[in-house]
């Protein structure tokens, strides 16, 4: 910060507000602290009486904070994101689309461990709509090195994308229903219809369901014949305990397919199954999926849908944030459940 006649100030950045005091009219900031004097400007200073000014010079190697965080928003973002313009130093960023929120958060934790710059998001792996805001940026003072800027831009190249939106599949589903009691017509299903709207709310379409009773042998048989159709996830609901007479895991199992997890550490959500036959995700779903507006199925289903290929240790992952507190009334996906990460 340096002290410059008002005539040399053009290009450069006020440290301070400047008042204008007219008696009976107007008293208050006719510039504020952060504004780059322009030429125009320098008759406005002189009659409000400021012949000096505290300035900062941007040639002097240092970047004004609205560019600061533009270009650290611009290092950091991926696909699927907008850029907000600079407001009071701030870069806010939105959805551009709707899907499935990534964030790098090693990198993110990088970002913030650099003195004056912050970066803030909500959390990561959660489904997002177009135009949600999901971070923003700014660094602390009016004006930051040179060398601090660009740092950050090789941190956000290291981890880019550090944040992005990624689409979620259209995914044709294909659902497999055990259970004798549905089977032989005893109860109504009450699953298919909650798994129609989900995967509606997530732009999938529900191809077949098929109904088997709690047989390994005819569950192995529903699950190939969806699997030769073609289907892009197969869900098996039903069956999902550790009583003698639910055997969907152990279906599941005989269909050759490679197992991922059965169990997770979630509430609502424990007896959850993931499976891969191929390429084709293979999720065992529990009966709390029907009860709970958020569960294990709200968890790991967008990320399939993603592309993702969940892991185990995707999986233990959640178990940090993975108990659903039972609100009176549910505001997922703005609460803690299954945001661990």
């Amino acid at each position: 910060m340096k002290t410059i006649p008002v005539q040399e100030a053009v290009g450069m950045v006020l440290c301070h507000d400047i008042t204008q005091i007219v008696p009976g009219q107007v008293k208050g900031p006719v510039f504020r602290r952060g504004h780059i004097v322009s030429a125009d400007d320098i008759e406005t200073l002189l009659d409000v009486g400021k012949a000096s000014l505290y300035v900062y010079d941007p040639r002097d190697g240092y970047v004004h904070e609205d560019e600061a965080a533009q270009r650290i928003a611009w290092a950091a973002a991926g696909q699927g994101i907008v850029l907000g313009q600079p407001t009071e130093g701030k870069v806010t960023l939105s959805a551009a689309r709707s899907g499935l929120l990534r964030i790098d958060v090693p990198g993110l934790n990088r970002l913030n461990t650099l003195e004056e710059v912050t970066f803030a998001t909500i959390h990561t792996h959660q489904v997002v709509t177009a135009g949600q805001i999901l971070g923003g940026t700014r660094v602390i003072p009016l004006v930051v090195p040179e060398d601090l800027v660009c740092l950050t831009e090789d941190i956000g190249r290291q981890h880019l994308p550090l944040i992005e939106v990624a689409p979620l599949k259209a995914a044709r589903v294909g659902i497999v229903t055990t259970g004798s009691e549905v089977f032989h017509g005893r109860i109504k299903d009450g699953f298919g219809p909650v798994l129609r709207r989900k995967f509606d709310d997530l732009g999938c379409t529900v191809e077949e369901q098929v109904f088997v009773s709690d047989q390994v042998d005819l569950t192995v048989a529903a699950v190939m014949s969806l699997r030769r159709h073609g289907y892009d996830l197969i869900c098996v609901t039903g069956g999902m305990s550790v009583d003698p007479d639910d055997q969907t895991p152990a279906a599941i199992r005989e269909t050759g397919a490679r197992i991922v997890t059965y169990g997770a550490p979630t509430f609502p959500g424990a007896m959850f199954m993931l499976a891969y036959l191929d390429d084709t995700p293979i999720v065992g779903l529990p009966g709390c999926v029907m009860y709970h507006r958020a569960s294990i199925f709200d968890l790991v289903v967008p990320r399939l849908l993603a592309g993702e290929t969940v892991t185990r240790k995707d999986i233990v992952r959640l178990g940090h944030g993975g108990l659903c507190s039972g609100c009176p009334e549910c505001r997922y996906p703005i609460c803690s459940f299954g945001k661990g990460l």
